[in-house]
């Protein structure tokens, strides 16, 4: 496993402190051919080499907590569900934010730092979520969520009418966590359902135009909680969803 040593750091950004994990360069195969009791979507297909650049990934989601200090600090509005009791703890990631806003908060940090923050590439997101593991369906390895010992419990717990705090769960082999579950997460690429039969091998970005942006990982709201790493989603960029939040990457200094 190539996430075996993992190197997370924190980045002090205003008053906010961003726990991140260098993601190392390489190839990995982007996509699911599918398999015995797999459903795969056509979107997925084909399975394709591709490399990524070295790139830092926030450890978590960006939070309520995280937003609001953002909406404060430049007179922006707060999240959309920011009155709902169920949706607006503070450790929660902040969701019904829309691509837009998401990339707003990205440049915000950005202007306070030294620092590039912006979302994730599709390609960089997959290639994170595996944490290492090549070909693995999900970050912890083959098995459906409905094997693992907490599953149920989280599902009962936190699940029922709003996303649980960042932090919960384990981390993947590159120290990230709820890649593949909580909620969805804005990708910076415009969608297309064919793209992988064009896609670029270096550094895809998806096409230069579209209608619905990218997204991936899974949802609160969905009977099944956690999807594969490779299952792809897409909505309109202006929609505001209370399962859809983001994570924030940033390039690497030199």
């Amino acid at each position: 496993m190539d996430g075996a040593g993992i190197l997370t750091h924190e980045i002090e950004v205003r008053d906010l402190s961003i726990a991140v994990s260098r993601i190392p360069a390489g190839w990995f195969l982007m996509g699911c051919k599918g398999g015995a009791g797999v459903l795969v979507q056509d979107q997925e297909r084909p399975v394709h080499r591709v490399w990524v650049d070295e790139f830092l990934l926030a450890n978590c989601q960006v939070t309520n907590a995280d937003y609001a200090r953002f909406a404060q600090a430049t007179a922006s509005p707060a999240a959309p569900f920011a009155a709902d009791p169920a949706l607006n703890f503070p450790h929660q990631p902040v969701v019904g934010v829309s691509w837009s806003e998401a990339v707003s908060f990205c440049e915000w940090l950005s202007a306070s730092s030294k620092r590039t923050f912006r979302l994730p590439t599709e390609a960089e997101w997959e290639r994170a979520a595996r944490g290492g593991r090549e070909g693995a369906l999900y970050p912890w390895g083959d098995e459906p969520p409905q094997s693992l010992p907490d599953y149920a419990e989280r599902c009962a717990r936190y699940w029922r009418t709003g996303p649980e705090p960042v932090g919960r769960g384990e981390p993947n082999g590159y120290g990230l966590y709820n890649m593949c579950d909580n909620v969805h997460e804005w990708c910076r690429d415009w969608y297309s359902p064919d793209y992988y039969a064009v896609s670029p091998e270096r550094n895809p970005r998806g096409p230069e135009t579209g209608e619905r942006r990218a997204s991936r990982g899974g949802s609160w709201r969905h009977h099944i909680k956690m999807s594969r790493c490779a299952a792809r989603s897409s909505i309109p960029p202006e929609f505001h969803y209370a399962d859809y939040g983001f994570r924030v990457a940033c390039e690497v200094q030199l």
